[in-house]
């Protein structure tokens, strides 16, 4: 493969994952609506760290960075831009990753959800059916294991019934993908994200908010009065294995060639932990304002990546108090505090 298509190539992942594919020397496009979910102003900052002026960008407007790389502004529901995106460009390879994330945010605002998860995400299998590709690989998250009691969350595992809207459209990103893997032979590869975190994250997640409310001297809330874990997975962790699955497509030798994989840290920590952890890395005391479970929350997440292990040699490794660090560093700078 040499050229790849990264959708939400502005976002927390598809930023470090654009990066990481140029420096390797593909031919990278990346594409992005620079949606106002949280501060566009974020956004175009990492847009910006991959070598694009800002003031240059405009809806359907190709760029060129001087590092390498190409990126254009373009919304996966915009069905007639991503055909002709897909007819004029030939990809090798599509990193699917541009979703519109949050869960407390699907409780909402569920229409924008079906917009960009199902329409958009059909408009995206619709390029690569018509314009073949070696291989697709697209993000999916452990929130399709729902309220599943089975730990840690495997996925040969049933799927429960998912507690968010959010959730359920992954699920159906999932089905829709083994049924074009089915029909049209399209060689695909679901990786289900565990609590992804690292510098350049979203201000909406955990460890941004708890951040700022602790530089801030703010109270941190806490759903379901702290007692939660997550299985925090780092950043670098998350493009190393994106990039072997991307490279390495083995559901291709399956009958229908389609797999799925959990990307997690296989370690769940407790949110009271992890907010000690961000004490220790800013050198501050975290005020804690202790509340209710959220709709659409999930009490504990909890990846099995034993097939990972397995098929591609890789289990993520970072320890959360060097990611941590990582982050409050990242954000100290950025935001000069």
């Amino acid at each position: 493969m040499q050229k790849i298509l990264v959708t939400g190539a502005a976002g927390f992942i598809g930023h470090h994952l654009y990066k990481r594919l140029v420096s390797m020397g593909y031919d990278v496009l990346g594409i992005d609506n620079l949606n106002n979910y949280y501060d566009v102003n974020l956004k175009l900052a990492r847009l910006k760290d991959c070598g694009f002026e800002p003031e240059s960008i405009a809806y359907g407007r190709m760029l060129s960075a001087p590092s390498g790389g190409r990126f254009c502004q373009m919304s996966l529901e915009d069905a007639a831009s991503i055909v002709k995106l897909f007819h004029r460009e030939r990809f090798d390879g599509v990193c699917h990753l541009a979703a519109q994330a949050g869960v407390r945010y699907s409780v909402e605002n569920p229409s924008v959800y079906i917009q960009s998860n199902i329409d958009g995400f059909f408009n995206i299998l619709e390029g690569c059916r018509e314009n073949p590709v070696e291989h697709f690989v697209f993000a999916s998250s452990s929130s399709v294991y729902g309220s599943s009691p089975n730990i840690p969350f495997s996925e040969d595992d049933p799927l429960a019934n998912p507690v968010s809207l959010y959730a359920a459209t992954k699920k159906s990103s999932e089905l829709m993908v083994s049924s074009y893997a089915s029909l049209f032979g399209l060689v695909s590869t679901g990786l289900r994200f565990f609590t992804v975190y690292g510098p350049w994250g979203r201000p909406d997640m955990a460890l941004f908010r708890f951040t700022r409310a602790i530089l801030e001297g703010k109270p941190i809330p806490l759903y379901n009065h702290g007692d939660m874990q997550r299985d925090f997975t780092y950043i670098g962790d998350i493009v190393e294995g994106v990039v072997r699955v991307l490279q390495k497509p083995l559901c291709k030798a399956d009958e229908v060639p389609f797999r799925v994989y959990n990307i997690g840290n296989g370690h769940p920590v407790g949110l009271m932990d992890f907010v000690h952890a961000l004490e220790k890395a800013t050198g501050k005391t975290a005020q804690l304002n202790l509340l209710p479970l959220q709709p659409g929350d999930m009490y504990r997440t909890w990846a099995d990546t034993t097939k990972l292990k397995r098929d591609y040699d890789f289990s993520p490794s970072t320890p959360l108090e060097e990611g941590v660090g990582n982050f409050v560093a990242w954000y100290r700078a950025f935001y000069q505090t």
